[in-house]
């Protein structure tokens, strides 16, 4: 179903990933994050090389199952037991719908559970796709320390995020370059200014440095860029 979510003038207030959110948030991604598909794809190449057998393969705020769904082409074990967590209702229910549609039902389990509540245990693969963002930034380091501690050795966080520039003059390009890539999308001046204030206080973004500080600090070391666009960036990070 098509995003038109912001194209009335009305208030629509804070955004939340409530029903009408889950009806078109498949269209709202592929429309508002650039190159979603293709990071979607590195992310499940890099879990299939860091994949430990016999391990979890965590998707923490799994939204509609996509990232899932390309996980369990990716990973060949066909015993790895892959979880997804996600602490809106209205969006497990879209991925519990994909995943019982693609026959994934044996091999998936979707947890309806705020993220900061999880206990992580051997995991071989951990990823949160645009999802650290929306956590209060006060409470993002403890859970990157129970991410970190919940890996096993050899294990790979998998972290995408939007992320701002410490030059504020660059950040505002940014930004302006993915307001550019949302009007070649089809959105509207009114659909980007809405959205861009339903998502104030509500998405948080840090800078690169912020970001890499957040890793080290929970534990990871060996920590790595694999993918840039403007004010989108991709992180692994590998527990040693």
């Amino acid at each position: 179903m098509k995003d038109t979510l912001f194209k009335s003038d009305k208030i629509n207030g804070k955004f939340k990933f409530d029903e009408k959110v889950a009806g078109v948030f498949d269209d709202m991604l592929s429309r508002s994050v650039p190159f979603y598909s293709e990071v979607q794809q590195m992310v499940a190449d890099l879990a299939g090389k860091y994949y430990i057998e016999g391990s979890k393969v965590y998707d923490l705020g799994c939204s509609t199952g996509n990232t899932i769904i390309n996980l369990c082409k990716s990973i060949k074990d066909k015993n790895a037991p892959f979880i997804g967590v996600d602490s809106s209702e209205p969006v497990i229910n879209r991925a519990i719908e994909k995943i019982e549609g693609r026959g994934l039902s044996n091999r998936v389990d979707l947890v309806c559970s705020d993220i900061l509540d999880l206990d992580l245990s051997d995991a071989g693969i951990v990823i949160m796709n645009f999802t650290l963002q929306f956590i209060p930034p006060h409470r993002r380091l403890a859970l990157l320390k129970k991410i970190y501690a919940g890996l096993s050795k050899g294990g790979a966080f998998l972290l995408s995020e939007k992320v701002l520039e410490n030059n504020p003059e660059t950040s505002d390009l940014f930004i302006e370059k993915h307001y550019d890539f949302k009007r070649e999308m089809g959105y509207s001046e009114l659909e980007i200014s809405k959205k861009r204030e339903a998502l104030e206080e509500v998405l948080i973004p840090f800078t690169m440095e912020e970001e890499f500080d957040l890793l080290k600090e929970a534990g990871f070391k060996n920590c790595s860029v694999f993918f840039k666009w403007f004010n989108f960036a991709s992180f692994l990070a590998v527990k040693d």
